[in-house]
């Protein structure tokens, strides 16, 4: 394989890392070349890319290698950050948004097995608003970043301070929600029985309403 193929592939590599990055044994390993080699040539691309001038950059970051931006750009990217269009947050910044205020620090693989999605673009989202920012890196493999929330974050929802963040209880309504009507289909398959529903919707409905009225309380 030549270096120019190479490049690309490490380029490319480095893009599906996203912030948690790659280190030279690492990147080693999946290609197929030595780690000194790879290292080199790492080099030698972050070079081209200054000397071109180009829209992206390559830091090394705790001992890994990620892509970034040119921060001479910054200005254009806090424009877009902040524009009208793009001022309120989706359904799934949100979701983000929500896990790491809860369960800060956490990771992104933590918060991906929590949603069961990928999670790198909300994170670019809520990390541009400064709501969320790295607070240090995991002991684990890789040193994965640790995110948690921002002063700003608490600024903009009007808390004083974490403690102050409301307890979950819709969360755990929900999951109640989804362990009986679970048990009632688990109910249902193993009951070749269509007159079963009718005896199980007054139950089930009595345990919802139950529910509902612990939570109120």
């Amino acid at each position: 394989m030549d270096f120019q193929n190479l490049k690309s592939i490490i380029e490319g590599l480095l893009f599906l890392a996203g912030e948690e990055g790659l280190s030279a044994k690492q990147l080693a390993e999946i290609v197929g070349y030595d780690a000194p080699l790879v290292r080199d040539l790492i080099y030698d691309m972050r070079q081209d890319l200054i000397n071109n001038n180009r829209g992206i950059r390559i830091a090394e970051v705790a001992g890994n290698f990620r892509l970034t931006t040119n921060p001479e750009h910054a200005p254009y990217f806090e424009k877009l950050a902040y524009s009208p269009g793009r001022s309120s947050l989706s359904q799934a910044a949100l979701e983000t948004l929500s896990i790491v205020a809860y369960r800060q620090p956490i990771t992104r693989i933590d918060i991906e097995e929590i949603r069961g999605v990928k999670s790198e673009r909300p994170l670019h989202t809520l990390v541009a608003k400064d709501l969320i920012e790295e607070v240090g890196r995991a002991d684990a493999i890789g040193r994965p970043i640790l995110y948690g929330t921002t002063k700003a974050f608490l600024d903009y929802f009007g808390l004083a301070s974490l403690k102050a963040l409301p307890e979950p209880g819709a969360l755990e309504l929900n999951d109640l929600l989804d362990e009986q009507t679970d048990s009632l289909f688990d109910r249902l398959d193993k009951r070749d029985d269509r007159q079963l529903i009718l005896d199980e919707i007054p139950a089930f409905g009595s345990e919802i309403a139950v529910a509902f009225e612990d939570e109120k309380e």
